[in-house]
């Protein structure tokens, strides 16, 4: 008798293996160090698990793109059939145009007809540092020195498949932002720490620029015969800092001795303070043939869910980067492309950038005024939009509960979950952005954003209640 409901000539098949799926645990190698790792710093750290906190936790902003920008797109995008379809795989020619026009000049591009590079020439200045090339004029090529992609994050991973073989060592300075491991391991390299030297702790506030690179460690990792990149960021989340031409000079001059290819993470190139200028490491003598530049509209404009960012650098490398980005994801959002580009061509007119770092400044000297009220002592930052502060005076109470997924962390992981309970704000702790050997160096660190509009003065409020904690002050 056949059973109700199944086709004629239908019957039971059972396995012949009687196996399960071997997917059930077998994910690719690449993604074991991923899977093993233990729960990631966002998932502790996050308006689900405080859902009342003031956030100054993750770096995005709180507040929309400029009007100015937002205008002109609505209406372009009410207007053009093209905004609604693919862009071409490079860019849009109207943001690699203005890519060009807005950062040319910084990279301080060989003149044509500079056979330098192919010589191998490095023009040294009085020190023997590789100098600083003087300014020639050039135009960055759109259709051949910039690549536009899904954010920098999208930018930094194209660039690392483009170049990385299975065991090439990548040189990571710490700290470091997290994605730069998995844009190396993804790829076959392997990750090799260089921790920044902080400054000793005793002071109230210390500049950025007192975290210093320990040149004798950087040097001895990259003399390896099998380190071939390097990820740098300046100006630098979490620290604030930004490279001196000097500290550029010398690091250059070691990648020109080891011929290291340079990442160079600049998102953050259009937020610095106190006078500081930020500086291309591809405008060093040596390190244009050497330097994929990567920048961000997202941080530029306040509109870090477009996810637009850029590759810049020669051909030789923006090429095959670029190749990699095509498979990647091939192309990048067309109404976001095009609301970058048309930041960048209003923004002079509009004295944009000015303006946005006279209002970071204020924030940041809103936050670092609550800490001085409170004696918690940091970090005085001199770009990007985040504060270090040193939470070594945060005294734990002994009967406090924490998560074991918490508890097995480094001490910086428990102050961040204490703030988060007790005062109902949302910090970071600085050793996730160390490896787990070189926490030593960050553990006694916090990170705060200062990214937030009409939050810092409640988030100080809350902090308040940290005060019977804290065990002495500190020297101004």
């Amino acid at each position: 008798m056949r059973c109700r409901g199944r086709p004629p000539g239908w019957r039971t098949i059972t396995t012949m293996t009687q196996k399960p799926t071997r997917f059930l645990s077998q994910p690719a190698s690449r993604m074991h160090e991923e899977l093993n790792r233990g729960t990631d710093v966002w998932t502790f750290f996050n308006q689900g698990v405080f859902p009342t906190a003031v956030n100054l936790g993750q770096g995005f902003m709180n507040w929309k793109p400029p009007s100015f920008l937002l205008d002109r797109l609505l209406e372009e995008t009410k207007e053009r059939v093209d905004l609604h379809h693919y862009s071409p795989a490079r860019g849009r020619p109207r943001l690699l145009n203005a890519i060009s026009d807005t950062y040319s000049a910084s990279f301080h591009k060989p003149a044509a007809g500079n056979t330098d590079m192919l010589d191998g020439k490095v023009d040294l200045d009085t020190t023997g540092l590789p100098m600083q090339r003087p300014q020639s004029g050039e135009k960055l090529d759109p259709m051949s020195e910039i690549v536009v992609t899904p954010g920098a994050n999208e930018a930094m991973y194209s660039a690392a498949t483009a170049f990385l073989e299975e065991g090439d060592e990548v040189i990571l300075l710490e700290p470091f932002f997290d994605q730069y491991v998995c844009e190396t391991t993804f790829n076959g390299g392997v990750p090799v720490y260089v921790p920044m030297l902080p400054p000793s702790s005793g002071k109230q506030a210390v500049s950025a620029n007192e975290w210093l690179f320990d040149w004798d460690l950087l040097e001895q990792k990259m003399a390896s015969p099998r380190a071939k990149l390097l990820f740098l960021n300046t100006p630098h989340n979490p620290i604030g800092k930004v490279c001196t031409l000097k500290e550029l000079q010398q690091l250059a001059a070691l990648c020109i001795k080891y011929d290291i290819l340079v990442i160079s993470d600049e998102v953050y190139d259009c937020l610095t303070y106190d006078q500081q200028e930020h500086i291309r490491l591809a405008s060093i003598s040596g390190m244009w043939e050497r330097t994929i530049t990567v920048g961000s509209a997202g941080k530029s404009f306040a509109c870090t869910g477009w996810r637009v960012g850029w590759a810049i650098g020669p051909k030789h490398l923006i090429t095959p980067t670029m190749m990699a980005h095509l498979r990647i994801t091939y192309t990048t959002n067309s109404i976001a492309s095009e609301g970058a580009a048309l930041g960048l061509e209003l923004a002079d007119q509009e004295n944009f950038f000015e303006k946005q770092r006279q209002e970071y400044a204020a924030r940041r000297q809103e936050l670092m005024a609550a800490l001085d009220h409170l004696g918690l002592p940091y970090t005085i930052p001199h770009g990007s939009y985040f504060v270090l502060v040193d939470a070594s005076n945060i005294r734990l109470p002994d009967d406090f509960e924490m998560p074991d997924e918490v508890r097995v962390k480094a001490r910086d992981y428990h102050v961040c979950w204490f703030i988060g309970h007790l005062c109902d704000v949302i910090v970071l702790p600085a050793t996730a952005f160390y490896a787990e050997q070189d926490a030593k160096y960050g553990e006694r660190f916090i990170r705060f954003a200062f990214c937030k509009d009409h939050q810092l003065g409640e988030a100080a409020r809350r902090l308040e209640k940290l005060r019977p904690y804290l065990t002495q002050t500190r020297e101004e």
